[in-house]
């Protein structure tokens, strides 16, 4: 068996694919015999790697290694199956094939209704070609994926980069058999670059995203870092976990919480959001909105986060009713968000602020609030409001919005209320420093 480093002093010297193969070790992986299987075997093709991949996952081997071999694979879309470990190697890189991924939802890889799959890559990348995707021949879309999964049960990724896909780095949707993803964990995984989202999350049950990094998403909105957004009442949102992440640079919300699509009848949201730096972009950190009326209850918590330098300002709460799935702030920290920024041609912003509450549409909730600071601290210095709530002359107000916030700013601390206010108790602190 030839091992990574002989595979690249072979591909140098200008070796064939058909040298790489090992047909004597495909063989013993087909009648099981072995039990790990490495793409190589079945040979490496510079220009399209995708059957040599594809077979080593179709050949039943429970562990398959993608090995480094001095070249990227090469690849049109993989399909992944139930009961796979897939390993790439470090240094590997998976590049989408030019000219290829025509259709609108061709991913890179994907599963449905799968389980006990795991993709680990501590040190490699699988790249798709964002650029070649938003102009002709390609038709306009929005979910040509990295990793797309629908329905799939005890999913973990490891390690791996995801850059530059024309729609999210990791989509988890649904299936006609199950509409969520179960028991997921996602960890110390970058994703860099996509089209629409970082990570999408259709539907979770059981979800844990830690120690990654979403930056830099443009492209078509959203283009938030991560967006939790079902697309019918029958997908939930529950246990769900993220944990010490860097939402860094991305041109829509770090963090969009959209739930317009789930009722009264959907099971209560549990989402948990802790420890995670919001850096930099071009909207606010936080974006929750369309809590209906007839909406979800449940709990949406940001718990020792870090929102900073976000250009359009803090948080923005939008339609989302008192009555319905709550939102807590417990000891998060805001520092000069919002800041006016000179525009070509359009001279500076608007400043921002930290908290922005907005009714824009009554037929969702006629009831608006509903919200927890809990040991909060905004750091700024200028001369504005810390919160504002406003519902757009609809004159229903705001409701329930308690707490307390200490406010770092020479300028002290004020809130602007441009609508009325029932159970408004936020205590702001003024610090002067």
């Amino acid at each position: 068996m030839l091992t990574s480093v002989q595979l690249v002093i072979l591909l140098s010297c200008g070796v064939g694919s058909g040298e790489l193969a090992d047909p004597a070790a495909v063989q013993e992986v087909v009648a099981g015999k072995r039990v790990v299987a490495n793409a190589a075997w079945w040979g490496f093709d510079r220009e399209d790697s995708t059957r040599s991949i594809q077979a080593a996952i179709d050949s039943g081997a429970r562990k398959v290694i993608v090995p480094f071999v001095g070249a990227d694979w090469i690849v049109t879309p993989i399909r992944l199956r139930s009961g796979l470990e897939l390993v790439f190697e470090p240094g590997v890189v998976v590049l989408a094939k030019k000219g290829e991924f025509l259709g609108k939802g061709d991913s890179l890889l994907s599963a449905s209704d799968a389980s006990d799959i795991t993709i680990r890559g501590y040190g490699a990348t699988l790249r798709m070609r964002k650029k070649d995707y938003q102009k002709a021949p390609y038709a306009k879309a929005e979910w040509r994926t990295c990793l797309d999964l629908q329905g799939c049960r005890r999913i973990r990724v490891e390690g791996v980069r995801l850059e530059s896909s024309g729609g999210d780095g990791i989509y988890l949707g649904a299936t006609g058999k199950l509409p969520y993803c179960q028991d997921v964990v996602i960890r110390d995984v970058v994703c860099h670059d996509h089209h629409r989202q970082g990570i999408s999350v259709i539907g979770a049950v059981n979800l844990l995203i830690e120690n990654c990094v979403l930056s830099d998403t443009n492209g078509t909105a959203p283009q938030a870092g991560i967006d939790f957004e079902p697309n019918q009442a029958r997908e939930k949102l529950v246990n769900c976990v993220m944990r010490n992440c860097l939402i860094e640079n991305n041109t829509g919300a770090g963090v969009l919480i959209y739930l317009k699509h789930l009722s009264a009848k959907s099971d209560p949201v549990s989402l948990l959001v802790e420890g995670c730096l919001f850096r930099g972009g071009k909207d606010v950190g936080v974006g929750v909105g369309a809590v209906k009326d007839d909406g979800p209850k449940g709990t949406i918590e940001f718990r020792d986060c870090t929102i900073e330098g976000t250009r359009n300002g803090g948080v923005y709460i939008y339609d989302k009713s008192a009555d319905n799935a709550r939102v807590r702030f417990v000891n998060c920290k805001w520092k000069d968000v919002g800041i006016p920024r000179w525009e070509t041609g359009k001279g500076p912003r608007e400043p921002g602020v930290a908290f922005l509450l907005t009714l824009m549409r009554p037929a969702l909730t006629k009831k608006h609030g509903g919200i927890d600071f809990v040991d909060c601290h905004v750091y700024d210095t200028l001369d504005r409001p810390v919160l504002v709530a406003e519902d757009e002359g609809a004159k229903l107000g705001v409701h329930d919005v308690r707490g307390r916030i200490t406010v770092h700013n020479p300028h002290g601390a004020r809130m602007d209320l441009k609508c009325a206010a029932e159970g408004v108790d936020v205590k702001l602190v003024g610090s002067g420093k």
